[in-house]
């Protein structure tokens, strides 16, 4: 099955950024957290579901993907989505003036999340939509270079960063891989004057900006006129090439994988799951054409900023616990409890949230930025 590149839908991508997106909006209903209380960390279940949290530091679990996914989806959706506006008469200064409103707009954004978690006025720059205002602005200007060209700058930037944090010389924050003792912390301290408390950096936006590049490239050969089994192909190879290496980087000692401050090692691992990732959703739905299943994860990737935003404000301050008033009521009636009843209502408000999704579908309501 070919892809229609004048419609300009590819239609393994909605799905892989629909999955993503349900599963950042099921993180805002507090279902993972709920998770964790109901079963045995030390069971198998518990094993599991601790795969749905950030590694502490060292390490990489699931859950540290979502963002490389996040803003590899981003880079693979501004590829189509450029290739398609040029292809209807845009000129690259259209395009430009477009990229900076929404890259202004996804930084505000990010700030005012931050604003809102605190619940005061702050300037705090490690929200994802915030990294994302640097990352593709970055892979925009240098989109119509050569692929090798686009590849090459990706790594130089991994190489930048590593090099930085290896030989930062200011003591006290020269230790390259130690929580808040390093290049990133300070870089922190001088644009925010604060450190995360987890250990975050904001200069993550640069190594990650690897992230949005690949997925420009990864676009681009999904737009050639190449059979499906040779983009499968490459797709496949390059994303082993990725995993290969990153778990080598780690497992030799040369770079920790370590998410929070993004090292070398993390992106490249990540950079691979990635397009494994979109390999096989390819492979699975506009190759093979299982899409019957697909609407329900599409549905939620079509207003994938809205319901990002939505979920971390209006759910995550009030929604979820407005819902908890009346299925907690019912539920302890019930004799259900207080783990179940957390898990079931974050269940009841992930529903909820998708059916928001599923009525701006049927009327068609886009929200884009």
């Amino acid at each position: 099955m070919a892809i229609n590149l004048s419609r300009g839908r590819l239609i393994s991508l909605d799905v892989f950024r629909g999955i993503t997106m349900f599963l950042l909006v099921a993180e805002g209903t507090r279902l993972y957290t709920s998770l964790k209380h109901l079963v045995n960390p030390e069971s198998f279940w518990g094993k599991i579901v601790i795969q749905f949290s950030h590694h502490p530091w060292h390490g990489l679990r699931f859950w540290d993907l979502v963002q490389p996914y996040f803003m590899f989806i981003v880079g693979v959706a501004m590829a189509f989505s450029l290739v398609k506006r040029w292809s209807q008469g845009a000129t690259w200064m259209d395009t430009f003036k477009h990229i900076l409103i929404r890259c202004g707009l996804l930084l505000l954004f990010g700030v005012m999340l931050h604003c809102g978690y605190r619940h005061k006025l702050v300037w705090e720059l490690w929200n994802v939509l915030s990294q994302l205002s640097f990352t593709i602005l970055f892979a925009f200007l240098i989109f119509n270079l050569p692929i090798r060209t686009q590849l090459i700058i990706s790594f130089a930037l991994l190489l930048i960063t590593e090099l930085a944090y290896r030989f930062f010389p200011v003591s006290g924050f020269n230790q390259p891989f130690v929580p808040d003792q390093n290049f990133g912390s300070w870089m922190d301290m001088v644009l925010m004057g604060k450190l995360s408390g987890g250990h975050w950096v904001a200069i993550n936006c640069v190594p990650t900006a690897a992230h949005t590049i690949w997925g420009v490239l990864a676009a681009k050969i999904l737009m050639q006129e190449k059979s499906e089994n040779y983009k499968l192909k490459i797709l496949g190879l390059a994303g082993l090439i990725g995993v290969v290496v990153g778990y080598g980087m780690d497992w030799t000692g040369l770079t920790p994988i370590i998410k929070r401050i993004c090292t070398s090692s993390f992106v490249i691992v990540s950079g691979g799951w990635c397009l494994l990732t979109l390999a096989f959703f390819y492979w699975l739905v506009d190759v093979q054409g299982f899409q019957r299943w697909t609407k329900v994860f599409t549905i939620v990737g079509m207003n994938s900023i809205f319901i990002y935003l939505f979920s971390e404000t209006v759910g995550h301050q009030w929604f979820n616990n407005f819902i908890g008033i009346f299925t907690n009521g019912f539920f302890t009636m019930a004799g259900l409890t207080e783990p179940l009843m957390a898990v079931l209502t974050a269940l009841v408000v992930l529903f909820l949230e998708w059916g928001l999704c599923y009525w701006l579908y049927k009327h068609k309501i886009l929200i884009k930025i």
